[in-house]
């Protein structure tokens, strides 16, 4: 039996030992022995959509395959291990070439440094009997150059795909992806997959057009759909309150928005120009007599939030910027309880939506990919979007306006599309448990 050091002692070291018992390889183990199942994504980032993504995952693992044992491959496997209890290790070791200024000696350490993470991912995939990649824009390179999650993307499922390692990449979403390169790289992982589901057509689509033949792919609803919902805090008395008062709860979801590439050399100003128009909405609000409940998805969008309430001190009149509140949230849970004490929900991260729609309110996309109006139009409510970098305050006003006055109508819809997303997610498992966890 292998021990923890063999299973590279500084990647595990925080993991409990009955946590990494029994790892070995999957050459090693007899075809009796418990399967072993990695997951690999962004996680451990503090977005809380990933972390939801990689929540409704294990759980689905722990209930239909509680023999099984898991391992997450991730961004920072310290915050997996505290989380989940579960084995996790680094998609990449770290390099330390940044303080070498010399190229002639940083480039090659940076390629020797890249053969280490292949090299890696050999060593460690091969323990597993399959490489799920749960939910979340994986094929996407929001944020990311070609040297990122792109060759990562590449490196593991080509490392797993060698090793005899299934691959499934399950209700993901895919593109845009601007970068050349990076369009290559995400590509040559998908073509290498064993099983793919996409969380919307558009991902499917996008997909199809790079280059790849999904004729055998599926199209399922995104996987936070399946997490719990919390129940509403007083739904019905704060219902009755805003009908009476016509005094309204308004969610906001706010986001550290620097434009596709946040490394742009003009990310400070798209920041802003989001913000100024945010600003110029939520005055709106503010004059009318709402409240507003600023919402967040990431750790950082507290620099927005932040940002957003020094502009409303300027620009709210009297005391009216003190209507606007913040909730502290580490997670989709405390999200959703958030949105359940609102009348309504505007905002630009995708999970934002999620956990709106799975509240069952009334909600406006101010998005910054198609996924937000694939979502929205899958429930019908296709007239209720806007891109980021271009949104119109006095359209935004408009839909806020309307979807008040439809309030009852959205909700019906938006319940009817829970049902059928939950009986699509239930389709999905099955196949899972099927065609690559059997």
């Amino acid at each position: 039996m292998n021990t923890c050091a063999d299973i590279h002692v500084d990647d595990l070291a925080a993991t409990p030992p009955a946590a990494t018992r029994g790892w070995l390889s999957r050459k090693e183990r007899p075809a009796s022995a418990t399967s072993t199942i990695a997951l690999f994504g962004n996680f451990g980032s503090n977005n809380f959509g990933n972390e939801g993504s990689l929540l409704a995952m294990v759980e689905f693992l722990r209930r239909e395959r509680p023999e099984a044992r898991l391992f997450c491959i991730c961004t920072d496997p310290s915050a997996i291990r505290d989380s989940l209890g579960m084995p996790a290790i680094p998609i990449r070791r770290s390099g330390r070439f940044g303080e070498l200024s010399h190229k002639i000696v940083r480039t090659p350490l940076k390629v020797l440094g890249r053969v280490r993470n292949l090299a890696k991912a050999f060593r460690d995939i091969r323990r597993a009997d399959v490489m799920i990649i749960p939910g979340t824009g994986i094929l996407d390179d929001f944020g990311e150059p070609p040297h990122g999650m792109p060759l990562d993307i590449l490196m593991w499922c080509f490392a797993a795909r060698v090793s005899g390692t299934k691959v499934a990449f399950a209700s993901i979403g895919a593109g845009p992806i601007g970068h050349p390169v990076s369009r290559w790289l995400m590509v040559s992982a998908a073509k290498l997959a064993h099983y793919r589901s996409y969380r919307d057509a558009r991902s499917k689509e996008f997909m199809r057009n790079a280059g790849l033949d999904v004729e055998n792919d599926a199209v399922y609803p995104d996987v936070v759909f399946k997490l719990p919902t919390p129940k509403p805090a007083n739904s019905a008395e704060s219902t009755s309150v805003s009908s009476r008062t016509g005094v309204l709860t308004v969610g906001l979801g706010v986001m550290k928005y620097d434009g596709w590439y946040g490394f742009a050399h003009d990310g400070g100003a798209v920041f802003d120009l989001y913000l100024d128009k945010l600003a110029q909405f939520v005055n709106h609000l503010l004059e009318r007599g709402h409240r507003v409940k600023l919402l967040t998805g990431e750790t950082t969008d507290m620099e927005a939030v932040d940002a957003l309430l020094a502009r409303l001190r300027v620009v709210a009149a009297g005391s009216a910027s003190e209507r606007v509140s913040t909730g502290l949230v580490s997670s989709l849970h405390d999200l959703m309880e958030e949105i359940s004490e609102t009348d309504i929900v505007i905002a630009t991260r995708f999970h934002n939506i999620v956990c709106a729609l799975k509240m069952e309110k009334p909600v406006i996309s101010l998005g910054y990919s198609a996924k937000n109006d694939a979502l929205l139009a899958e429930m019908g409510l296709d007239e209720y979007c806007q891109h980021v970098d271009t949104f119109d305050v006095e359209v935004l006003i408009a839909q806020f306006e309307k979807g008040i006055i439809e309030t009852q109508k959205i909700k019906n819809a938006i319940r009817a599309g829970n049902l059928a997303f939950m009986e699509q997610l239930d389709l999905q498992d099955k196949r899972l448990l099927s065609e690559i966890l059997s």
